[in-house]
């Protein structure tokens, strides 16, 4: 049975939630990520091992909300002033974070602890939304835009698929191809 984390800003359990995400980060640099357990996270965070096991059900649920926790993002795209250098420096930081060791371990957390998707489902919001922010922007200075799924299916899709599962070759050049390959397609 997998159990969410009930957040309450400013309550208790965003408190608690805090608490244990940051044991886990600090552990994770710490003595790495097979040595954690539930009870030296539980020490760690100043809570039972019973309140991890209650809120999360299981070493790797907890992991996976660390994870997507991690993956979103800190701050909307930088304003560039053009669809095309928008898209193409969004596409680089993407592909760059989510491509990087860190960035490939929070997503298989992220998957693993969560069997039913709806963690792959927040990861894929939190893309869509900062691909959204872009669109926006290019639709409020008058350029023509693609819709967020086409930027979805035509730039982040074919990048997660190769960050996991043909990670060689990925830099920022194959990024600045998809959103120009993209993009051009839009004006045909």
């Amino acid at each position: 049975m997998s159990r969410k984390p009930m957040v309450r800003p400013g309550g208790r359990s965003a408190r608690v939630q805090q608490s244990v995400h940051s044991a886990v980060r600090e552990l994770t640099g710490e003595v790495g990520r097979d040595a954690l357990t539930v009870p030296l996270v539980a020490a760690r965070a100043g809570v039972t091992p019973s309140t991890i096991y209650r809120r999360w059900g299981d070493l790797q649920e907890l992991l996976s909300d660390v994870a997507v926790e991690r993956l979103r993002p800190e701050t909307v795209p930088e304003d560039r002033g053009d669809l095309t250098a928008d898209l193409m420096a969004w596409a680089e930081e993407f592909l760059e974070e989510m491509s990087s060791s860190p960035g490939r371990a929070s997503v298989r957390d992220a998957l693993l602890g969560n069997p039913e998707g709806t963690n792959a489902g927040r990861c894929s919001a939190y893309a869509a939304e900062q691909v959204d922010v872009i669109l926006e922007r290019a639709a409020a200075r008058g350029q023509r835009a693609p819709d967020v799924e086409t930027v979805v299916d035509h730039v982040v899709a074919p990048m997660m698929y190769r960050i996991l599962f043909r990670p060689e070759n990925l830099d920022s050049a194959y990024a600045r191809d998809l959103v120009s390959a993209l993009l051009r397609s839009q004006d045909a």
